[in-house]
């Protein structure tokens, strides 16, 4: 049995089509041989791949034409390469085919989040808010939410944004206490530090982390720009302080980068939130490449669980545009 897309890709069956390589190194084995170690792509997921000769490494963000069979190695599915070949212009490849996307569209998904935007009665908190989301400009309807984890996709950030925008407001509507304001500028706010951390093209192709990235990370880029955006719209520090402290909360615990726990229901609400949308994709992500009735790779990001297709679990989600 042969497959072309990498969802598709099983142990001991072939491989044949066009991918998209987001990393690539050539390395040297325990026996001092040398091989090619790639993280290849297309719009239906990521695989890593093998090559056990002396090849000299595609360039990251090339397309080339892979021929090779599927291989499980610890857990995890990869692809023995035995063949490659760089794509030229007249393969006229469909670059939609090697790029996930997310599953709305950009522009609606900009504008549900400048609507929440809208309807915000705190001042302060809707000036800041928007002045942020003004300098983000159109490098946010691209790009994705991390390198190799959950929303990895072109759009992916903004994807990300929107999904907990709607199930922070259904639970406003369970927990009306909650401060709806600063909730929703939390979750629109959480992850935009991500445009200064990640090298991103057009794509949403991750290269690597900025250096801004390493040295700092998104959760301090973005209390500075808070801290900034307060300033130039002359908003109370009140409201500049609270926003900071969920940014510098939404990962819950110091272990997983946050130095302070959340100190407010509206901090853990917004932590709550972002496991939770960041999970499922996770576990949709490792689902769809699982045959029903079987078990995933081990996913790392889950404490390296091996996920249940159980039969006629839904593992394609279309959510309606807003």
């Amino acid at each position: 049995m042969e497959t072309n897309t990498v969802a598709g890709i099983r142990k001991d069956e072939r491989y044949e089509g066009w991918l998209l390589v987001r990393a690539a190194e050539q390395r040297t084995s325990t026996t001092g041989k040398p091989y090619l170690d790639m993280t290849l792509a297309d719009c239906t997921g990521v695989i890593n791949a093998k090559m056990w000769d002396g090849t000299m490494p595609p360039a990251q963000g090339a397309i080339i034409k892979v021929r090779g069979t599927g291989n499980e190695f610890m857990g995890r599915m990869q692809l023995r390469v035995e063949k490659l070949k760089a794509a030229t212009a007249q393969d006229a490849v469909d670059i939609s085919l090697l790029v996930a996307s997310a599953p709305l569209s950009s522009q609606s998904m900009m504008a549900e989040v400048r609507s929440a935007v809208a309807g915000m009665r705190d001042e302060n908190i809707a000036k800041i808010t928007g002045a942020l989301l003004d300098r983000a400009g159109e490098a946010l309807l691209t790009y994705p939410a991390a390198k190799q984890m959950h929303h990895a996709q072109r759009g992916g950030l903004l994807y990300h944004m929107v999904t907990m925008l709607r199930a922070a407001k259904a639970l406003l509507a369970v927990y009306p206490f909650l401060n709806a304001d600063l909730l929703l500028a939390g979750v629109i706010l959480h992850d935009l530090g991500k445009l200064r951390e990640l090298d991103a093209d057009e794509m949403g192709v991750v290269k690597d982390y900025t250096v801004e990235g390493k040295l700092l990370g998104h959760l301090v880029r973005g209390v500075v720009d808070i801290e900034e955006a307060g300033r130039a719209c002359g908003t109370d520090q009140g409201a500049v302080l609270l926003l900071q402290h969920m940014i510098l909360s939404h990962h819950g615990k110091t272990e997983y980068g946050s130095p302070v726990p959340p100190r407010f229901p509206e901090a853990e609400v917004l932590h709550t939130l972002d496991t939770l949308d960041s999970r499922l994709d996770e576990m949709l992500d490792a689902l769809q490449r699982t045959v029903e009735g079987g078990f995933s790779e081990k996913v790392w990001a889950m404490e390296n669980r091996q996920l249940y297709r159980y039969p006629g679990a839904a593992v394609e989600w279309e959510p309606p545009e807003a």
